[in-house]
């Protein structure tokens, strides 16, 4: 079949995809079904197009990803900087040339450090600032919990 009548194409890739002989089956599939009988230019595209549309395949659609594991409470901390937690507060104006925050917080009592840094910066940057505010200060702690930034 040749021809650009979407309301025809429309009808038959829903012939079938939605009735008995589709049943919802997904773009490959119903492609070959469709181009076995009728043939048009990008019908592929057509295709998939109308498989974005129909609510029956969307709502029913299943994760491509692994579902994740429960999360695991953090163990409870026993003394003061042994177990800390790191983060960057970024996108923040210029003040004295310095456009981010390394907050350190520990665990136990709460307690934060705030560090300006500039952008860019790179992990040794980073690990030279820790060394300067944190460790001269309170040693060096036996866990640190990030949100695992790219810089790390």
């Amino acid at each position: 079949m040749v021809g650009n009548n979407s309301t025809l194409q429309g009808k038959l890739i829903s012939i079938y995809h939605d009735f008995a002989i589709g049943e919802h089956s997904g773009v490959t599939i119903t492609a070959k079904r469709v181009g076995s009988l009728f043939y048009w230019r990008k019908q592929q595209k057509h295709v998939r197009a109308y498989m974005r549309e129909c609510h029956i395949c969307q709502k029913n659609k299943s994760e491509n990803v692994k579902t994740p594991g429960l999360l695991q409470p953090l163990p409870i901390p026993q003394a003061p900087f042994v177990d800390i937690s790191m983060d960057f507060v970024e996108g923040l104006p210029n003040s004295k040339g310095r456009n981010v925050i390394l907050v350190v917080v520990d665990r136990f009592s709460k307690y934060a450090h705030f560090i300006a840094l500039s952008h860019p910066y790179t992990a040794a940057f980073v690990a030279d600032a820790f060394m300067h505010n944190i460790y001269k200060l309170h040693g060096l702690p036996a866990s640190i919990v990030s949100d695992r930034d790219p810089c790390f």
